[in-house]
């Protein structure tokens, strides 16, 4: 049986608006990230949910929590579901990153998935992580709707596997913080076999102010 999961990017924390390679670190939402998550749960209320999973990270337990209150639901936590690691980089900006661990710096810019910050996880690693958490609730909640909140990288890892694309290369596709996505997986022994119902959905966040742009590509054009 097929599974439908909503997929949510958390809501903004001061390091998303400072452009900071957040990963594993614990970082709260801003006031406008939690204005988001509240809005977010209203926007959630409409929808018929079985589930609440939500990264353990506090941003996205955070952003769970209106949509869990709506909808009466539990929020379940998994460690799967966290960004991708960043290893020693994790709290740094571009800049920072370049002027510490420039051989690092410049290794990340060909975006090769076999490559990872120094202490961290590269991209097929990723990957493979969050497609086996994917499996994993496709066969645990089969024939069900479960709303996943977790990180943009999580997303990414998502969207390029159902556009058919490599891991190689910079994000391509839009992940708006408390943006609103719907997926299609429809056998859990195949998670990569994934079905884009919706993408992107901000309508709910009409009227807050403009989201920093993480641009991976903004990186190639200034070196």
């Amino acid at each position: 049986m097929s599974i439908e999961l909503i997929l949510i990017r958390h809501g903004e924390t001061d390091w998303n608006r400072e452009l900071r390679f957040q990963g594993h670190i614990d970082v709260p939402l801003n006031d406008t990230g939690h204005e988001q998550a509240r809005r977010l749960g209203l926007r959630m209320a409409r929808e018929s949910a079985h589930h609440l999973v939500s990264s353990d990270l506090m941003r996205a337990q955070q952003t769970a929590a209106p949509a869990a209150q709506q909808l009466g639901l539990d929020i379940l936590t998994s460690v799967a579901l966290r960004e991708q690691n960043f290893g020693l980089v994790e709290g740094m900006r571009a800049e920072e990153i370049q002027a510490q661990h420039p051989r690092a710096w410049e290794d990340w810019l060909k975006f090769n998935e076999d490559h990872a910050m120094p202490e961290g996880e590269s991209t097929r690693q990723f990957h493979a992580r969050v497609m086996e958490t994917l499996g994993s609730l496709a066969a645990t909640h089969a024939g069900k709707t479960v709303i996943v909140v977790t990180h943009g990288g999580v997303l990414d890892m998502v969207w390029r596997t159902a556009r058919g694309l490599g891991l190689n290369g910079p994000r391509r596709s839009e992940i708006p913080n408390a943006g609103f996505n719907r997926i299609r997986v429809a056998d859990a022994a195949r998670p990569t076999a994934i079905d884009i119902l919706d993408w992107a959905d901000t309508a709910h966040l009409d009227g807050l102010p403009a989201q920093p742009t993480y641009d991976q590509e903004r990186h190639l054009r200034k070196s």
